[in-house]
């Protein structure tokens, strides 16, 4: 009898036990996902019942929620580096920066109640410390209802895509308009996380995968980290999961938009999207996304597996990963990355595939009879294996040497403190310096007819120019022989996708400012006329080849007043100098001072 009480309390105290700790998407019978204060509360119950648990806050939002990180060290280590100073590297996993897609938040908080109360899992400890935010996106998360995800199968209610701004925080990495990217970047430079995880949600067509994922395996990072991914986490993770009970696949689009069988085709993810940022910055990023269609515990599984498992990769290869980017980091700042050309602009390939099988389920593709258009109908009882081509060759479609520095006149300087952000360090001039520098003059350009992510975007063409320039006292001096030299050109040169140009950031020079009223022009057109020949040539061609042109009066006259003394010389020319030589570099740097 004493042992059947012994028992009896003891099976009571376990399932008490169990009950405490349950999250309260386990509660809901895995239908539910936890509000932004049940979240950051379980987050908080977790941290006070173990010792190597602690939060910390990254920021505050727009609208004044903070924005917690929980740190897991196995020495409760709560500094990076007495983490490195242990030998181990640090993984930066985040959740709901798409606040409709909590998968990774659930299967998180779950992961980390089994790892810190039910202490399963230690052994990924060993080589490993983590870094979870649980909600980056956390006004748009507390825009919760049923409504926000059309597509999604689950959970009853989500939060919202955007933040309170109405900003894609994914789209945000380089040009950090929002206040949450603004507060994240500076964790992640003081941080510098070894390996970053963004979990999400995909929209796309129907197949049998429950996960994607993507890797920057295409040309933007590394090539020693890209081998590593290539030839070791790839092939692993692909295993491991399987393993789980998880058939995962390549992140990919298709073709044809919902029509797998037009094709797959993938490649390098912009540095406005967290995992082409965390490759910029020398660091593997992993995107998960599961299936939308999939129910949410399934999809909440892959991600908990998903994690796990790559977390059993990390343990055992930190030291592997840890060498490789601090060779990365090194090679970045070195002379010999500036000698060879850099590619700008990386483009997948539209003509070389290769043949990849690929699980998916049978679908008609039907003539709409309300719209007109194409209605893919899926068949998700009848799951097919197709092969299909694959299109993930890239090339670099723009190529440039990268200088020894930029310069920034102090006009522009504003933009330095972006650059701050990045990790980027830079010298201000303490006197006035002129000297030869290379730029770019745009000969064409046309902004976007929307705004995308509040900013009217640029496309440009443009032609090189080296000349004379003056760079007053406080002008700021870009140093590449740092480790974030990638970062820089990313945001300096007018070719990279996502560039501070094509952001906008410098839409003013495309402004012309001064104008000639067209009875002046009219008379000194053809005094000009009159006076070169040569002049006349390209008059006659211009209005022979450019109908439109030959049609305008102001456009003819405005061209006439662009060949005269009066015209504004720095109307479409690119305000940052290139500094290519070593002589001027070591002028600059003797007449410059760290910016605070």
């Amino acid at each position: 009898m004493r042992t059947f009480i012994i028992l009896f309390f003891a099976l009571i105290s376990t399932l008490l036990h169990s009950q405490e700790w349950k999250t309260i998407y386990e509660s809901s019978g895995f239908l539910k996902t936890p509000s932004y204060t049940e979240t950051i509360s379980y987050c908080y119950k977790l941290s006070e019942a173990s010792p190597i648990a602690s939060m910390t806050n990254i920021g505050i939002s727009p609208q004044g929620r903070e924005i917690p990180m929980m740190i897991i060290d196995r020495d409760g280590l709560t500094d990076s580096q007495q983490i490195r100073a242990k030998g181990r590297i640090i993984v930066l996993i985040q959740a709901c920066i798409h606040a409709g897609e909590p998968d990774g938040k659930d299967a998180m908080l779950t992961f980390l109640r089994d790892l810190l109360i039910e202490k399963k899992h230690k052994e990924l400890l060993e080589n490993v410390s983590i870094l979870f935010i649980p909600i980056l996106n956390v006004d748009g998360h507390e825009r919760f209802g049923p409504y926000n995800r059309i597509n999604q199968n689950g959970p009853e209610e989500m939060g919202w895509r955007t933040n309170a701004l109405n900003l894609n925080l994914n789209r945000d990495f380089l040009k950090a308009d929002s206040p949450e990217i603004k507060q994240w970047l500076t964790m992640f430079s003081s941080w510098l996380p070894d390996f970053f995880i963004d979990t999400h949600t995909t929209d796309g067509a129907d197949y049998q995968y429950s996960l994607t994922y993507d890797l920057e395996v295409y040309g933007n990072l590394d090539s020693g980290l890209t081998r590593w991914l290539n030839n070791i986490y790839e092939p692993r993770i692909t295993a491991s999961m399987k393993t789980s009970g998880f058939l995962i696949f390549p992140y990919v689009q298709f073709r044809k938009w919902h029509d797998p069988r037009s094709g797959l085709r993938t490649g390098v993810a912009p540095p406005m999207i967290s995992q082409g940022y965390a490759a910029i910055q020398n660091r593997p990023g992993l995107l998960i996304e599961t299936h939308m269609l999939k129910d949410y515990k399934t999809r909440v599984d892959a991600t908990y597996n998903m994690i796990k498992n790559t977390l059993a990769i990390l343990n055992h290869q930190s030291g592997t990963l840890k060498t490789l980017i601090n060779m990365a980091d090194l090679s970045t700042a070195a002379a010999g990355f500036r000698s060879q050309k850099y590619p700008v602009l990386i483009k997948t390939s539209q003509k070389d595939s290769t043949m990849v099988k690929f699980e998916g389920f049978e679908y008609k593709n039907l003539k709409s009879d309300l719209t007109g258009g194409d209605w893919f109908v899926y068949d998700n009882e009848k799951p097919v294996t197709m092969t299909l081509p694959f299109f993930n060759k890239t090339y670099p479609e723009t190529e440039i040497y990268l200088p020894e520095a930029y310069i920034i006149p102090v006009e522009w300087a504003h933009i330095a403190d972006n650059l701050k952000l990045h990790g980027i360090k830079t010298d201000r001039l303490t006197e006035p310096a002129e000297i030869i520098v290379k730029s770019y003059k745009f000969r064409d350009y046309e902004f976007k007819k929307t705004p995308f992510e509040g900013r009217q975007m640029v496309t440009t063409k443009y032609d090189e120019t080296e000349e004379s320039m003056k760079f007053q006292k406080g002008s700021i001096l870009v140093l590449m022989n740092q480790r974030t030299a990638r970062v820089i050109a990313s945001i300096l040169e007018p070719a990279a996708p996502g560039s501070f140009v094509e952001w906008g950031f410098f839409n003013q020079i495309f402004e012309q400012k001064e104008y000639s009223e067209t009875y002046v022009m009219e008379r000194m057109a053809r005094e000009m006329l009159e006076k070169n020949p040569q002049l006349k040539q390209e008059f006659m061609e211009k209005m022979a080849n450019e109908p439109d042109f030959s049609k305008d009066q102001w456009n003819i006259l405005n061209w006439f007043y662009s060949k005269t003394p009066y015209w504004d010389k720095q109307f479409l020319v690119y305000p940052i100098g290139r500094v290519f030589d070593k002589t001027t570099i070591t002028y600059l740097r003797k007449i410059s001072l760290p910016t605070e």
